[in-house]
């Protein structure tokens, strides 16, 4: 890994995603490698020559003066990098972020690949609101092992299950969902009891990393070669389409909320996690950056 520590104006940047609110990344890059993330874009602003994932920038800043300032207002961790990568057991830049803001009264949205969250369960605990995470795509560590170099599924659900019986909100972000790959029958069965929600999002493949995700399913899962085509090169919707009326079905067959773009709240059976679609987000391009969730 090439590391480097940064100082940055501010670590509170206004958020376009579908939650709004404000984004908070203490670092640039991230040494998971994902081969699918879409936030290699961020080398156009940062000049970093190198391939994503062997390049980390620490960043520091200067003292949040007025932390109030964000109380009732969502504060997301993990937009473009991990906050829980490897290097946060010696950084601390995560866990420094948080100290300073624990008081803020904040609605802190945390995503994570990592179990490593689990060091900060106290304070986490100490929050006025905090949902938390875990990007579960697979139960395959052998394709989870292809992706990324993230912790484990086994150790990413065992993470969840600890998080939900300590009281805090879990989600289990089923994202990106590979075609024909992510059964997302399978991993609803085995998160059910230890998540409030499931969100899902599809596949977007864009940039340099489409053509190393085609390459890789031509070479490992050739049968799905002719489908990836469809969707990605001759922009066939028509499979998430029929995806998103299956999950549909299968919320509405398990008594589990169904609901598009949306942040639910509500405290929700044990067994029967909200389902919220994030389909073709990109195209909805979310809500002003109040803190306040789409209507």
């Amino acid at each position: 890994m090439i590391i480097k520590e940064v100082k940055v104006k501010s670590i509170l940047t206004k958020s376009n995603l579908p939650l709004g609110g404000y984004s908070v990344n203490p670092y640039i890059g991230c040494s998971h490698a994902c081969k699918y993330c879409y936030a290699s874009f961020m080398k156009r602003f940062t000049n970093h020559p190198e391939e994503w994932g062997i390049f980390l920038d620490v960043k520091y800043w200067d003292k949040i003066k007025n932390p109030q300032k964000y109380s009732g207002k969502i504060v997301g961790l993990g937009s473009v990098t991990d906050p829980y990568n490897p290097q946060e057991k010696i950084y601390k830049r995560t866990l420094a972020f948080l100290e300073e803001m624990k008081d803020s009264g904040a609605e802190f949205v945390i995503l994570t690949k990592s179990d490593l969250i689990l060091r900060d369960l106290q304070l986490l605990k100490n929050l006025k609101k905090i949902i938390v995470g875990f990007s579960i795509n697979t139960l395959d560590e052998n394709f989870k092992n292809d992706m990324d170099k993230a912790s484990s599924i086994e150790k990413r659900l065992k993470a969840m299950k600890i998080l939900y019986d300590e009281g805090i909100k879990t989600v289990c972000f089923i994202s990106p969902i590979f075609p024909e790959i992510t059964n997302i029958e399978k991993i609803f069965e085995k998160v059910r009891n230890i998540c409030d929600t499931i969100w899902l999002e599809n596949l977007n493949l864009r940039g340099s990393f489409k053509s190393t995700i085609l390459n890789y399913i031509n070479e490992k899962y050739p049968q799905y070669s002719i489908l990836y085509d469809e969707i990605y090169n001759k922009n066939d919707k028509s499979y998430f389409r029929q995806l998103e009326e299956n999950i549909q079905l299968m919320a509405e067959k398990n008594n589990c909320k169904y609901v598009n773009n949306k942040l639910i709240e509500e405290d929700n059976p044990k067994g029967h996690p909200a389902i919220v679609n994030f389909f073709y987000h990109e195209e909805v391009r979310g809500s002003e950056n109040t803190g306040r969730r789409n209507k």
